[in-house]
């Protein structure tokens, strides 16, 4: 049996038809921007395997890291003891958030890194005698697929099935200039039950690569700040470079309580989740009663391999060579996108640091479900691009090792593929 039918005969894929869906493509190496199927094609892996893989496929250095870790601790129960990785990782990632983020809590991936926080913000209030249980999110935002997660989504297809048994939660527009006074009348009506405002900064991925700016976004947060509601800022897209900038939180100037971290936190090697407090969070939970302990943990906390290769990461982000790249792509992506702006097949160009995203005309109406994606996905594939559209949007988030000339190659089939296709 091939790998595909092996395949077909025992998994179920994520956010797949099963029944519709096209053969799996079987993957057996990866080195960079390239990923290599059984039959030795190459793709460039224009996506970074769903926003993770920042360093490239099967970095070495990485490796060699993680694999001196394997050698010496691979697990520990985090509840009672601690070990070095996850002591340093803490230490330094620390070092680069907000000055207010003073405290680590370690998970498994950005879902439970959400679940966490809204957990937090909950229990802070309830701690303090106060029963605050709203919470205060986005239209069209994407915080995971855990149930917790999923209320504080934008409610849509995906979370249909589950609608009766998601918690209430008071949606908001993104802010604008023109949006500001509504949002700030609608928080504060409801800023006496509110326990907390959480947002991804900057770009809502998953429903779109949808942009916002950040001085709008600092006036929200600012007045939230005002009406006492907790902040929660979801950087598990945003994080680690993607923006342009290390975090999100580099360009706006006012800061949250809680912060998420996920997707490039270990360099896509491996699954973990970080949420990080203020002091202020973290001493709400200390008390002679037990009963006020965060009651929350996983099997995986902190594993030591994990925070070894979140470390070896950390490493090469803040190398010299990478921060350049980031400048390189971003500035790239810049230009390109005044070319895609011409294209009387391209609307709504817009481009925030590595992440780069259009929208393709149509007569149907911009989705996730919109079959233009389809057809432009399989199209990638044949010409070794590994491009993944949001329905009619397409964007770009490569690795940061990704060079110049790669780059090109990927925008003149962008526009290779533009011309070919009919709108």
């Amino acid at each position: 049996m091939t790998l595909q039918e092996r395949d077909r005969a025992v998994n179920w894929h994520p956010y797949t038809q099963m029944k519709t869906a096209e053969e799996a493509i079987p993957i057996v190496k990866g080195k960079g921007i390239y990923l290599f199927d059984e039959r030795g094609k190459r793709y460039i892996d224009a996506v970074s395997s769903w926003w993770v893989t920042l360093h490239g496929h099967a970095h070495p250095y990485i490796a060699k890291r993680v694999s001196e870790q394997l050698n010496t601790l691979e697990q520990v129960i985090f509840a009672g003891f601690t070990h070095e990785p996850a002591i340093q990782l803490s230490e330094n990632l620390l070092k680069l958030l907000p000055e207010n983020q003073e405290k680590v809590f370690y998970s498994d991936n950005g879902s439970t890194a959400v679940e966490v926080a809204l957990k937090m913000c909950i229990q802070y209030w309830h701690n303090q005698g106060t029963e605050k249980t709203k919470i205060l999110a986005f239209k069209d935002a994407y915080h995971g697929d855990t149930f917790g997660a999923m209320s504080v989504s934008g409610r849509s297809v995906w979370t249909k099935p589950f609608g009766e048994m998601l918690f209430e939660v008071i949606f908001i527009d993104t802010p604008t200039s023109e949006n500001l006074d509504d949002l700030k009348s609608i928080i504060k009506n409801h800023s006496e039950e509110i326990a907390c405002f959480i947002y991804e900064p900057l770009i809502q991925g998953a429903a779109g690569m949808l942009m916002h700016q950040a001085g709008d976004l600092s006036e929200l947060m600012k007045f939230c700040r005002e009406q006492e509601i907790l902040m929660i800022q979801d950087e598990v897209f945003t994080g680690f470079g993607r923006t342009g900038k290390l975090f999100a939180a580099n360009y706006l100037s006012e800061k949250p309580d809680i912060m998420c971290f996920s997707k490039g936190l270990t360099g896509g090697t491996m699954p973990m989740g970080i949420t990080s407090s203020t002091h202020q969070i973290f001493e709400a939970f200390l008390s002679d009663d037990k009963y006020k302990t965060l009651f929350h943990g996983h099997s995986f906390t902190a594993n030591p391999l994990a925070c070894t290769a979140a470390l070896a990461s950390m490493e090469l982000l803040l190398k010299e060579e990478t921060l350049n790249n980031i400048n390189l792509i971003s500035e790239k992506h810049l230009n390109f996108s005044k070319t895609l702006q011409q294209h009387s097949k391209v609307e709504n160009v817009r481009q925030t640091g590595t992440i780069l995203a259009w929208e393709i005309k149509n007569d149907k109406q911009t989705s996730y479900f919109n079959e233009i994606g389809k057809i432009i996905y399989n199209e990638f594939l044949k010409r070794g691009i590994i491009m993944r559209p949001l329905g009619n949007v397409m964007y770009l988030v490569p690795p940061y090792c990704i060079t110049s000339e790669e780059l090109d190659f990927i925008y003149r089939n962008i526009l290779e593929v533009l011309e070919q296709f009919k709108v």
